[in-house]
């Protein structure tokens, strides 16, 4: 019963609009469809100087984040958790973009660092699937071949996966 009103006072706007159109002169109607679009652009400078508080905020930017994707095919989530290992690994001294802090870089690494390194928590028990799953899951993103400046990143990963295997045994 709405649609058919809805529908019924559509018809009846159009058919006003239409009837306008025909009757007034080519100047009229250019100078109307001049002062419609100013008129437009201005209300929607103002809706957006309004919802443009809401769209460029923080939990509208998570909920875009992972849909957005890079060149290299990782999406931005993916490239924020790259960014947060990272984080993590040059706060333990393990991991150095300038070669500072070398004789860190060469110490084990402890199986509390490990399990983190796998996203992993170390008050749980894994089965070797869902260590090796987690693993390639990281690998995928870091791997030598995807970018060769990752490569000491892929071997503090693989030592950390090597660590979490033996614990599981």
């Amino acid at each position: 019963m709405n649609i058919f009103f809805l529908t019924l006072i559509i018809f009846v706007l159009v058919y006003f609009i239409l009837n306008w159109f025909v009757k007034t002169s080519s100047k009229k109607i250019s100078k109307s469809i001049r002062s419609f679009t100013i008129i437009l652009s201005i209300i929607l400078a103002i809706l957006m100087a309004f919802a443009g508080r809401y769209i460029f905020s923080l939990p509208f930017l998570l909920m875009i984040l992972p849909l957005v994707k890079t060149k290299a095919g990782l999406t931005l989530l993916q490239i924020v958790r790259i960014w947060g290992l990272l984080r993590f690994l040059k706060n333990s001294g393990r991991f150095t973009f300038n070669g500072i802090n070398r004789n860190l870089n060469a110490g084990s690494i402890s199986l509390e660092e490990a399990y983190k390194i796998l996203n992993l928590d170390s008050k749980k028990k894994y089965s070797r699937e869902e260590v090796m799953k987690s693993y390639k899951k990281i690998m995928k993103k870091i791997h030598p071949d995807i970018s060769p400046e990752l490569t000491r990143l892929a071997s503090i990963v693989n030592e950390a996966k090597e660590l979490v295997l033996k614990d599981t045994l």
